[in-house]
């Protein structure tokens, strides 16, 4: 199973646009099951001060780590770009999933970045930060990434118009699904 995380916890963000459509080229090139992590829609039951117990652990946290998680063999995170870096609600997350179970989590299986930001980048630094938090975590990381910059030019009424781009994102799918 392929997990496609959505890094932000903001409503209707541009993120959750492009994980999206990430998820429709992964499923139009694969019979792997693809499942959508939006972080937006997740309950944040989880987020107390005990949650670093493993005995306190909120079962909603736990039921998104054995759905979405434990059961995925590759991970491609879509992440925006925040303060030159990655959302805090995606390293809590990720934070949070380190309790329980911490060696099935992430540790030797295979994960992608798409970075998106309104800027020139295309989130580069915040992707390095996500590869060098997964890197110690034991994930493999694809070597190549994606940035997608300026993502407010490319989107009209929430939709990705331009064309190029999208050729772009299907072809890392695809070598995504090889890697």
């Amino acid at each position: 199973m392929i997990t496609v995380i959505s890094g932000t916890n903001r409503k209707e963000s541009e993120s959750l646009l492009f994980a999206r459509q990430m998820v429709a080229f992964l499923q139009a090139n694969t019979d792997e099951t693809v499942k959508l992590l939006p972080l937006e829609s997740i309950p944040h039951d989880w987020f107390h001060p005990d949650m670093y117990e493993k005995d306190q652990q909120s079962p909603s946290l736990s039921g998104l780590q054995d759905d979405f998680v434990l059961s995925a063999s590759k991970f491609l995170f879509v992440v925006p770009e925040y303060n030159g870096s990655i959302p805090g609600a995606l390293k809590l997350f990720l934070d949070a999933c380190s309790i329980r179970e911490y060696q099935s989590n992430f540790k030797g299986k295979k994960a992608a970045m798409v970075g998106v930001a309104t800027g020139r980048a295309g989130n580069l630094r915040g992707i390095d930060h996500l590869t060098a938090i997964l890197h110690h975590m034991g994930t493999l990381i694809m070597p190549a990434y994606l940035p997608i910059s300026r993502i407010g030019a490319l989107t009209e009424e929430g939709n990705i118009l331009d064309q190029d781009t999208l050729k772009v994102m299907e072809q890392f799918a695809i070598n995504f699904l090889a890697f």
